[in-house]
């Protein structure tokens, strides 16, 4: 063994002292790269919180590898990784036929489409959009989505094609309305005349023919006074006016209203109407008689709605969203089909029988609460029932007890 001299120790020390350095410089390398991963790793955060869509990061069987703080505030209960997205969208256990995560993963470019789920109760809108995720890092394909809650939207957009609908037909209402109340007013002026004549025949003519003549210009007046009152609807619909609004209680207008209809009820045996009336309502600035004849409209329509048995329940209380008050009136009936619930304020249309209504009352209601700057709603299921809602806005002019 060679002796070491005091320049192979020197030569030593000088590649650790080497050796040292590169390490010191690595650490501080590394050091600066994962203060740089780290910033970005803040401001992709910061973008992605920053994002008010609803964003999920999926797999290729559609499981959920990722979501942001939006997916959270829709579905607050537990962490959804790991479970396939259209079993909370749909709770089914088959995916979307027309998911576009699908697209994006097939043809690799980004796809769009529009659905409506429901969620919590409520039939959300969502506006889709998908991207396939690229880097060479990634072990399998994965798709990042973007839904956008667009239910506000399109129920604003509902609402103001409705008023637009509403507006043409209120012209046209007020105009088929006087050209059938001249006439109407000739008839019935002509059959009051002729009944007033009767009795000059008596002894003159045969009495089975006179009372021909009664029955006759009895029925005429009667189905004048018919279409008078249908005239008088339309021309409601058309033009409802502010002129005679005064403090309302809505409590009272309920039970005047199921006053007015007890006779009619009393035809159902197997009918009960419950009533859940809030005491202490602030009153509403309304006119007292347009707002029976929406009360009477929507009753009526729920006791049609059920065949033989069942149960019509009217509701008054606060509505905590708009710091106004609110009517509700459901019924255990047969339900109105999805396909004709955007229909059901339009006028002239009805799911009633031929004969048993002329599809006005509900285009009067929309018309009347919407002149009172309220809001009318409406949910169904077939064979569950039908609930319509009204909410008026609150004042402070008096409170009943």
């Amino acid at each position: 063994m060679e002796n070491t001299t005091i320049q192979d120790l020197i030569g030593i020390e000088h590649s650790k002292l080497n050796f040292f350095q590169e390490l010191q410089q690595t650490i501080v390398e590394l050091k600066a790269s994962h203060e740089k991963s780290e910033a970005q790793r803040r401001e992709f955060a910061a973008i992605f919180d920053g994002i008010t869509d609803l964003m999920m990061v999926l797999s290729e069987d559609m499981r959920i590898i990722s979501v942001n703080h939006v997916f959270m505030e829709i579905f607050p209960e537990g962490d959804p990784r790991g479970k396939y997205c259209y079993e909370l969208f749909t709770g089914n256990n088959v995916p979307c036929p027309k998911c576009p995560a699908f697209q994006s993963l097939r043809y690799d470019k980004v796809s769009k489409e529009t659905a409506i789920f429901r969620i919590g109760n409520r039939n959300m809108h969502f506006e889709m959009v998908s991207s396939p995720l690229k880097s060479p890092h990634l072990k399998e394909h994965q798709v990042v989505i973007f839904k956008r809650n667009v239910t506000m939207e399109k129920e604003y957009q509902a609402k103001f094609y409705q008023a637009e609908k509403m507006a043409t037909m209120g012209v046209l209402a007020a105009g088929v309305a006087h050209e059938i109340n001249n006439p109407l007013t000739a008839v019935s002026g002509f059959a009051e005349g002729i009944r007033r004549r009767i009795p000059k025949l008596e002894g003159h003519m045969d009495e089975k023919l006179i009372d021909d003549f009664k029955e006759y210009t009895d029925t005429i007046l009667k189905e004048c006074q018919r279409c008078q009152a249908i005239v008088q609807t339309l021309l409601t619909f058309s033009r409802p006016t502010k002129a005679a609004f005064q403090p309302v209680d809505i409590n009272s207008v309920v039970e005047d209203t199921v006053r007015i209809l007890q006779h009619h009820f009393k035809k159902r045996p197997g009918l009960t109407v419950v009533l859940q009336l809030q005491r202490g309502l602030p009153h509403i600035i309304g006119d007292e008689a347009q707002l029976k004849q929406v009360a009477l409209n929507l009753l009526t329509n729920a006791v049609d709605a059920i065949e033989d048995n069942g149960t019509v329940t009217v509701t008054t209380d606060h509505a905590p969203e708009t710091q106004g008050v609110r009517l509700m009136v459901q019924d255990t009936g047969c339900g109105i089909p999805e396909d004709k619930l955007n229909k059901l304020f339009e006028p002239f249309f009805t799911t009633k029988p031929v004969g048993k209504g002329i599809g006005i009352g509900l285009a009067t209601c929309y018309s009347i609460v919407q002149e009172h700057e309220g809001d009318i709603s409406i949910t169904s299921a077939l064979g569950e029932g039908t609930c319509f809602t009204v909410t008026l806005p609150q004042t402070q002019v008096g409170v009943h007890a």
